[in-house]
């Protein structure tokens, strides 16, 4: 049952104001309040014998057009509030994409980068064993988010194969082809995002080499758009991680800097990156927070939520901000971007080709039968395409932001999935 004695959540002001002038007071009764919010304890045998406990979450925040959807992040500044703002994320973007889920996110307030692989196992199997009871196939499907990867899924995806005493690879997506996952998936990020900037490059008549791209984090997400965009022509000239920032005003390869990133792994980091983008040679080094005020013409947004905020809004120098990562951009810094007239593709477009090759995983583990990736990326393309269409044709038409026109197409699609249930004029007869 949902979890009534939960308080109202304090939807986005966009949000609110969205569902005021829309008249949508059945869905913003709705999405005033998360279905479910799961608070758990996660426990760990350590290495040493010793025992840890960590905080874990998964919320389910709105269902009405399917079981939940969102992935699993294990990172130490994960709360309650932080899963929740996720889950309603995923609640918008699958509705959007026009995908048959609601949204959810799971989390577990730990430092991964501090457990050995054998502890992480341990953790992944830990945290399914105490939230199996509320996900499933049909349920509640989680996918890999930060911290997490193919292989953190596949031990997920076993635990609960053990827990139901079934084999049900579509309980969990991004899993390791081998075990159900499928081809495509762990580029589906940055491919969808790099449809997202070329559909909008093609509409404004930006040519691909004469482009600079900036890419602040060089994890999964970041460093397979990147190297997608070099590929594609686009000349990428900087990408960040959380130690540092590598710059080349003529362009570098991208391609060369996340194979340096993956060698440097060896036994212990085969799931945590133990090298940093600062350690490339040849290209001038900066500070990570740097690379924000860099004049390039595509800033893209890939690290963490609340990238750029009220205090750093003004050193952004590029005209287009593309949001990879979930929130990276604050509602402050929104609204000081939009006055110097930058324009923002919003994560919920730009980052949806995960949750998309995630759908498209969920149905080839329902029927076993597995796309070959060209099929993969190709259904990806026409997903993003038909999206990226719809919302950039509302902002031109109704003189919007971008942002803004995913929300309204997003919550409309929410609101006739609502409305078809019985609104207030059917149950009150006028």
């Amino acid at each position: 049952m949902p979890d009534t004695d939960q308080p109202a959540s304090e939807l986005p002001d966009l949000v609110r104001r969205i569902l005021d002038e829309t008249g949508a007071t059945d869905l913003a009764a709705r999405l005033s309040h998360p279905h479910r919010r799961l608070e758990v304890a996660v426990p760990v045998r350590r290495d040493d014998g010793s025992l840890s406990v960590w905080k874990g979450w998964r919320v389910q925040y709105d269902t009405t057009l399917g079981p939940a959807k969102g992935g699993i992040r294990f990172h130490p500044g994960t709360d309650a509030d932080e899963v929740t703002r996720l889950a309603f994320w995923m609640t918008v973007k699958c509705a959007l994409l026009d995908l048959p889920f609601g949204g959810g996110k799971g989390g577990v307030c730990v430092d991964p980068k501090q457990l050995s692989p054998l502890e992480v196992e341990r953790l992944a199997r830990s945290y399914v064993k105490a939230v199996a009871d509320v996900i499933g196939p049909d349920r509640d499907i989680p996918a890999p988010d930060v911290n997490t990867d193919a292989r953190i899924m596949g031990w997920m995806a076993d635990e609960y194969s053990d827990i139901t005493r079934a084999h049900q690879p579509a309980a969990m997506t991004g899993k390791p082809q081998a075990l159900g996952g499928s081809r495509g998936r762990p580029a589906a990020t940055g491919r969808g995002a790099l449809i997202a900037l070329q559909e909008w490059a093609r509409r404004k008549d930006l040519k691909p080499e004469e482009t600079t791209i900036a890419v602040q984090g060089f994890g999964s997400a970041g460093a397979h758009f990147a190297c997608l965009a070099h590929e594609a022509g686009y000349r990428v000239v900087a990408v960040s991680d959380s130690q540092g920032a590598l710059h080349a005003k003529d362009g570098l390869d991208p391609r060369a800097v996340w194979a340096h990133k993956q060698e440097e792994k060896e036994l212990k980091g085969l799931i945590y990156c133990g090298s940093s983008v600062r350690e490339q040679e040849d290209y001038e080094t900066l500070d990570r927070d740097a690379l924000i005020g860099l004049d390039v013409d595509v800033l893209a947004l890939a690290a963490m939520q609340d990238a750029v905020d009220a205090e750093n809004a003004g050193d952004v120098r590029a005209p287009l901000v593309l949001e990879l990562a979930n929130g990276p951009v604050t509602p402050e810094a929104d609204a000081a971007l939009a006055e110097r007239e930058v324009t923002i593709l919003p994560d919920i477009l730009v980052n949806a080709g995960g949750v998309t090759v995630s759908y498209f995983e969920w149905v080839q583990s329902r029927s076993g039968d597995y796309w070959p990736e060209e099929d993969v990326q190709s259904r990806l393309e026409s997903r993003m395409l038909e999206a990226c269409g719809r919302v950039y044709d509302r902002a031109d038409e109704d003189d919007m932001p971008v942002r803004e026109a995913a929300y309204r197409l997003a919550l409309d699609r929410l609101a006739e999935a609502t409305e078809s249930r019985g609104d207030r004029t059917y149950f009150s007869g006028s």
